[in-house]
C-alpha cells in the first residue's frame, strides 16, 4: 500500500472511531424505551420538580425531558445492582448481555459520564453528559468531550498508541480487519495534519483546530432525537407530573 495515500479522507477515518461510541449511546436510550410501551404504573419521582427544573436549567433539555430522561436511567440503573446509580456492571449488562467482559469503548464512555470519579454515574451526571450530545449543544462542548474520549491517560494531549488502542477497539467491536500497514496509514495521516508543532502528540488547542477543519469529525457527536427525548416514549407523555 502506498503510505502516501488512502481510499479514505482523514476525516472520514477518524469520523468512524466515533461511531461505535454513539451506536453505544444510541443503545442505551433505544433499549429501553419498549419498557415505556408496556403501560407500567409509573415510579415515584426520586427528584423534586426544583430538582429537575435546577437539572434542566444546567443543561439543553425541558423539564419534561429531564423527567424523561430520570425515568429511562431508573430502568438502566437497576439492570444489576438498584441503588439509583448505573455501575459499569449496569452498562455491560445492558449493552454487552453480561455484566463481565472488558470494552474500551465502553470504559471510556462510562469514564466521561462519570464526572465526579467516584466509580458510578448519578442521575445529574447522566443528563448532563447526554446534554453534550444535543443538537442544540455548543460545538466547543463536543470537540473537548471527543478530545477526552481519546486522552486515554488523562496527559492533556492525544499521543499515537492512544490513537491505535482506540482503532484496535473500534475494529475490534466492529468485526473489521486491516492490516497493521494500513492502521499505521491511519495513525500517520492523523498526526500529519492534526500534530502542528510535530512533537508526536495532539494537544487541545490543535485538537480543535482539526476538528473545526475537518466537521465531518463531530456529526456523530449528535444524536437528532435528543432534540425532544420524550416522542420517543408513547406512554410517558400521559404519565409525567410536571409540566414545562
Amino acid at each position: 500500500m502506498d503510505r502516501s495515500s488512502s481510499s479514505l479522507e482523514i476525516s472520514e477515518r477518524i469520523c468512524a472511531v466515533f461511531i461505535p461510541l454513539i451506536g453505544i449511546i444510541q443503545a442505551v436510550v433505544l433499549s429501553f424505551i419498549a419498557c415505556f410501551d408496556r403501560h407500567l404504573p409509573p415510579k415515584k419521582l426520586q427528584y423534586t420538580i426544583d430538582d429537575l427544573r435546577r437539572i434542566a436549567s444546567n443543561s439543553l433539555f425541558t423539564v419534561n425531558e429531564v423527567e424523561a430522561l430520570l425515568e429511562l436511567f431508573k430502568k438502566l440503573s437497576s439492570s444489576v445492582i438498584d441503588d439509583g446509580l448505573i455501575h459499569k456492571e449496569d452498562l455491560k449488562l445492558a449493552l454487552l448481555k453480561t455484566p463481565a467482559g472488558d470494552n474500551l469503548i465502553l470504559d471510556r464512555l462510562f469514564a466521561l459520564f462519570d464526572e465526579k470519579k467516584n466509580g458510578v454515574i448519578e442521575f445529574e451526571e447522566f443528563a448532563h453528559a447526554l446534554s453534550v450530545f444535543h443538537p442544540r449543544a455548543p460545538m466547543e462542548a463536543k470537540i473537548d468531550f471527543a478530545f477526552r474520549l481519546y486522552d486515554l491517560r488523562q496527559t492533556g494531549f492525544i499521543e499515537r498508541e492512544e490513537v491505535r488502542q482506540m482503532l484496535n477497539a473500534i475494529l475490534l467491536e466492529s468485526g473489521l480487519q486491516i492490516s497493521e500497514e494500513s492502521l499505521e496509514v491511519i495513525i500517520d495521516k492523523t498526526f500529519a495534519d492534526a500534530d502542528a508543532d510535530k512533537d508526536g502528540k495532539i494537544n487541545k488547542v490543535e485538537w480543535k483546530a482539526f476538528a473545526t477543519q475537518h466537521p465531518n469529525l463531530l456529526k456523530n457527536m449528535t444524536l437528532p432525537y435528543l432534540r425532544d427525548i420524550t416522542t420517543m416514549f408513547p406512554s410517558f407523555i400521559f404519565n409525567t407530573e410536571v409540566e414545562d
